[in-house]
């Protein structure tokens, strides 16, 4: 058991000389000392430390080395959110330290740290590539970090692609046809290189179709040939796609519910069948996939 009152007496010893450090005044004991903890990893205390310190060392020369250190110590300690807010702070108050452009960095690191999947709110992603985007602007494609800067801003474009994708698939999945054709219409106009382009594209002119074959017969001439305006413009962007088997077989009704079919209704239901039985493999093979 005295080993056991030792240990104890020996970390209340610790904790005391810990807690006196935080409420001393002694500002090279404490740098030192927050250094030490730095060093060995135990970035919490550090950055307590470094926080207590900051107020010490305003206006002195360790003042930018204080405030730098108190952040990248919170980052360490995956703090995100703090380091974020001392880097923040650190790059508008001492724009010309020799910390300036690492802090700046390490504050876009944060921010991308605490961006959200694409699921949910995606605001803190539209922060982070704005402020990615200015680094970038400031210090040139020929920056440190350009290659990390590339990264993020590639992940954060597709996150908000993907949201915008998802979003109009909503619509086409609740059978609203006419609003699911807007919305996938207004993801192009918003950013014409969205990565998902091919299946949006698809998206247009299945809605188009659905919307068309769903209509009262006096309305459905009008808004086939809207289906086929789609298609012609799918198959004339992109006509090697997995999309375009199934789409020339929709045209080809369309032709026919037009009046405008030139073959006959054997080959059509031909063409239907090899549709069919290509659908249902494909179904197989994403079902196996899926569940590996």
């Amino acid at each position: 058991m005295l080993w056991l009152g030792a240990a104890l007496l020996a970390l209340a010893s610790c904790k005391s000389q810990y807690d006196a450090l935080l409420s001393s005044n002694d500002v090279e004991t404490k740098y030192k000392a927050a250094f030490d903890y730095f060093n060995e990893g135990k970035y919490q205390k550090a950055a307590s430390l470094f926080e207590s310190m900051s107020v010490l060392t305003e206006g002195t020369s360790k003042d930018d080395t204080v405030q730098y250190y108190w952040g990248l110590s919170s980052y360490k300690f995956k703090d995100y959110i703090t380091a974020e807010a001392n880097f923040a702070k650190f790059a508008s108050t001492y724009p010309r330290s020799p910390f300036a452009e690492d802090a700046r960095f390490l504050r876009l690191d944060c921010l991308y740290r605490s961006t959200y999947r694409y699921e949910l709110d995606q605001n803190p992603t539209r922060l982070a590539i704005s402020a990615i985007n200015e680094y970038v602007k400031d210090y040139g494609n020929e920056n440190p970090h350009a290659d990390e800067c590339l990264s993020m801003l590639t992940d954060l474009g597709e996150r908000l692609d993907h949201k915008a994708y998802e979003s109009a698939r909503l619509y086409y999945n609740m059978e609203d046809y006419k609003a699911s054709r807007v919305a996938f219409r207004n993801i192009l106009k918003d950013n014409s290189d969205n990565v998902y382009r091919e299946d949006i594209l698809y998206y247009i002119a299945m809605s188009s179709y659905k919307y068309a074959q769903n209509s009262v017969a006096a309305k459905q001439k009008e808004r086939y040939l809207t289906f086929i305006d789609d298609y012609l413009n799918f198959i004339g962007e992109i006509p090697e796609s997995k999309y375009t088997k199934e789409l020339k077989f929709l045209y080809a009704k369309a032709q026919k519910a037009l009046g405008k079919y030139a073959g006959t209704d054997q080959e059509l239901n031909v063409k239907e069948k090899e549709f069919e039985k290509d659908r249902k493999a494909a179904e197989k093979v994403e079902s196996r996939n899926s569940s590996k």
